[in-house]
């Protein structure tokens, strides 16, 4: 029997997507203005504005200028390194830890799991963070980007909630084989929790690829900065000498069109990635937050 819906469901439903449609223009015309005066000749700009619903004498000069600066490219390289190794060390220790902490067997991980809680409740701020990282000789390094954010308490909580969802009946059936905690927990868990590991890779790596605050802190080397402090030089403090020359003969309208296209370089990368791994983040974000 088909269902037919009242009256009040039928407006709630146009109400619902009247507002996801206003919400998903807010989201998506920022970047594609960006994209737009992008690729806009600066003297369309200047004589049109900014904010343009198209290209007008449509050049890639800025993204040639873009591609040409030995530091941005030198950024893009860090920050692919930083979001490769980074997010491979997150995984490992997350992994490993939800698995153990999920474990019945495990003695103590309450108490373990309420020391992890509280770290997202207090921290011991940035000067006592900047005096460890440069005691254990991490400053101006590339660990100090990486290990002392090795691992998220929220992304662990996620993971060991969804490996406790998880059927008992395949680790037990795994142990009577004669299978130890390694083989179970990469033959029998990992494969089962494609969709939890998807979301966990796509956190860790959005975060690392859109860090820059530690960078900042940490690090005095240019040689070892990522893309996002380069492309905060540049928003913020206005090096457009980076891009050849000297600031004096650069105009405030070549200089916009410069920090347009580095914006859409530094964002393209995740936007390109996150369709293929949608539909896991999207299952993988439901069964990690229940349990039956």
């Amino acid at each position: 029997m088909k269902y037919k819906k009242s009256f009040g469901e039928k407006l709630f439903d146009i109400f619902v997507y009247i507002l996801l449609t206003l919400l998903m223009f807010a989201t998506f015309y920022p970047i594609y203005n960006i994209f737009v005066a992008s690729i806009s000749s600066v003297s369309e700009i200047a004589k049109h504005g900014s904010l343009m619903l198209y290209p007008r004498d449509i050049t890639f000069d800025t993204y040639k200028a873009v591609f040409q600066n030995e530091l941005i490219l030198k950024g893009l390289r860090n920050t692919t390194f930083y979001v490769v190794l980074g997010t491979s060390i997150n995984m490992i220790l997350t992994t490993f830890a939800a698995y153990g902490l999920s474990r019945k067997w495990l003695k103590g991980r309450k108490i373990i799991m309420f020391g992890i809680v509280l770290t997202m409740f207090f921290s011991g701020g940035l000067i006592p963070s900047f005096m460890i990282v440069q005691k254990l000789g991490m400053y101006n390094t590339i660990w100090a980007l990486l290990l002392p954010g090795a691992m998220s308490a929220w992304n662990l909580i996620m993971m060991r909630t969804y490996f406790m969802g998880l059927p008992v009946s395949l680790e037990e059936s795994a142990r009577i084989d004669g299978a130890n905690d390694f083989q179970i927990l990469f033959r029998v868990i990992l494969p089962t929790s494609k969709p939890i590991l998807a979301v966990m890779v796509l956190f860790y790596a959005v975060g690392h690829w859109n860090s820059w605050f530690s960078a900042s802190i940490f690090l005095q080397n240019r040689e070892l900065y990522p893309l996002q402090l380069i492309l905060r030089e540049i928003l913020i403090q206005g090096r457009v000498a980076d891009f050849g020359g000297n600031a004096a003969n650069v105009t405030h309208q070549v200089a916009k069109n410069l920090k347009y296209a580095t914006i859409i370089v530094s964002t393209i990368p995740i936007l390109i990635i996150y369709p293929f791994i949608q539909k896991y983040f999207v299952k993988g974000v439901m069964l990690g937050s229940l349990k039956e």
